[in-house]
């Protein structure tokens, strides 16, 4: 499994000495309390780390350049306990380089009305102090996440617990390699883009070789790995021979875990965590890589396939932001193929020539070989499955030449209960909201492309927000939109992001 490291959150209390050492010894032994509270809640998937509370620009400064420093620190929630002079946290604000939780809340959650004074107001006044702190924000133009409500409310925490895995997704992409076999399949466009933009704006680093590296590195594996991977293939899957030569079979798919084998070995070595192939591109490769690619985004990598890094990038950015879920139900790259046009029931077939992540499958999938005309190389043995049903979110990453676009897409994944005996690939049969005719009206209004990084673990306010983080164009279909509000909304985007 492709490792996340063990990230925490830290929290920093604003405040200031106006109100003397006694009112800072309460400060600080709510803040401390609120941590430990939100540590023993049980709701947060990373653990939040207190800091002594912030009262001057100078420890301001300091405390976020060290965040900013800290490899293991994903983000900082910011509260403002008592009042906090924004004009203090420019310097700071303008250093940090993680993502930001203004938690706009307070220490009590009820007013004392018997018994309260001009002490009690003094150093509880947070409806005061963020305030300030949220102008600031604001006119710094600095990207955050803003929660309301008392800290003990499950609804607080619950965002609380969403936005930190957005905020992983945010840290990792600023470090996220990327390794092309090949180059874009020729004469398609919307796979294309500016990887130094990329590289700029999101982080990424995506780098080109040829395939023959591919190819010298699965040649590389000792048989006895490749027999020993093969016995674990046939272990973990079912497996649908069709009347095909047991031996036969068998080889093909001793070729995929040749490859897989070979894949592990070139991505560690070079520190790449997503990866693109073309068809187009194979060069001494038997088989396009198929099962190889399927288990390696199993276990996190990200994937695109022809040429397609943008995609790629995003599935490794979905992977790494769901870590750790419990009873997680995986993320894919995928593709549009057909639709289901019966009126009230429309619906998309999702799939791709070999290449589906089995984290999202509803059973056990199974291994099939079978023929495959793109690429003009034997058979390649791939798993085969259906989708499991619940709610999604499909987003797809575009370049338009002057900025990237975001599009989300909230979709409802349908159980597949009308079998498919000839279709040999990975399938999700899904409904895009708020049906499938609005959906790619709006989505072929706004550029989408035909893949797609695909997730049933995240929220499409997940993604959105990480989008933002990364300032760019990010833009929503879901059960609200209507064409006319959609279409004016990238209208006013043109101006925006101009």
């Amino acid at each position: 499994m492709l490792p996340t490291p063990d990230y925490v959150f830290w929290f920093a209390t604003g405040s200031q000495d106006l109100y003397g050492d006694e009112c800072l010894k309460t400060v600080a032994a709510h803040s401390q309390e609120m941590v430990a509270g939100l540590n023993a809640s049980g709701a947060l998937p990373f653990p939040v780390v207190w800091k002594p509370t912030l009262i001057d620009s100078v420890s301001i400064e300091g405390t976020l350049q060290a965040a900013s420093d800290d490899p293991k620190c994903a983000g900082v929630i910011l509260w403002m306990h008592t009042f906090s002079p924004a004009k203090m946290w420019i310097h700071g604000l303008q250093r940090c380089r993680k993502p930001l939780m203004h938690l706009h809340t307070q220490f009590n959650r009820e007013i004392p009305f018997a018994d309260i004074d001009m002490d009690f107001m003094n150093t509880n006044q947070s409806a005061h102090g963020d305030r300030e702190f949220g102008h600031m924000m604001t006119r710094m133009g600095v990207p955050r996440k803003v929660a309301v409500g008392h800290w003990t409310d499950p609804r607080v925490q619950a965002k609380i617990a969403s936005w930190m895995r957005t905020a992983v997704g945010v840290v990792e992409s600023a470090h996220l390699r990327v390794v092309r076999f090949g180059d874009n399949m020729r004469d398609v466009a919307v796979t294309e883009g500016d990887k130094v933009e990329a590289e700029l704006k999101f982080g990424w680093s995506v780098d080109a070789y040829d395939v023959s590296e591919m190819a010298k590195a699965a040649d590389a594996v000792p048989a006895a790995d490749v027999e020993a991977l093969t016995d674990r293939y046939y272990a973990d899957y079912d497996i649908i021979l069709e009347g095909r030569d047991p031996a036969e079979f068998r080889r093909h798919v001793a070729e995929q875990a040749r490859i897989e084998l070979g894949l592990r070995a070139f991505l560690d070595g070079h520190d790449y965590q997503a990866i693109v192939t073309n068809f187009q591109t194979l060069g001494g490769l038997r088989q396009l890589p198929g099962l190889a690619i399927q288990r390696l985004m199993a276990d996190g990598y990200g994937f695109g396939a022809e040429g397609d890094w943008k995609t790629a990038a995003m599935v490794r950015l979905l992977k790494a932001m769901g870590a750790g879920i419990k009873d997680a139900k995986g993320s894919s790259f995928m593709e549009d193929y057909t639709y289901h046009l019966v009126p009230g029931a429309e619906a998309i077939l999702q799939a791709h020539m070999l290449e589906v992540c089995p984290s999202i499958a509803s059973g056990k999938p199974a291994i099939k070989v079978d023929f495959l005309s793109m690429g003009e190389r034997e058979d390649p043995a791939r798993l085969v499955f259906t989708c499991k049903p619940g709610a999604g979110t499909a987003c797809s990453l575009v370049d338009l030449g002057h900025r990237f676009r975001l599009i989300v897409n909230a979709v409802e994944c349908l159980p597949q209960d009308v079998p498919m005996p000839k279709l040999p690939v990975a399938s999700a049969l899904w409904k895009p909201l708020p049906d499938l005719p609005t959906a790619a009206e709006a989505w072929i209004y706004a550029g989408g492309a035909h893949h797609t990084a695909f997730t049933l673990d995240l929220t499409p306010e997940q993604i959105l927000d990480w989008g933002d983080a990364m300032g760019i164009e990010t833009v929503l279909i879901d059960k609200d939109t209507t064409i006319r509000a959609f279409r004016n909304e990238l209208r006013w985007n043109e101006a925006a992001f101009r």
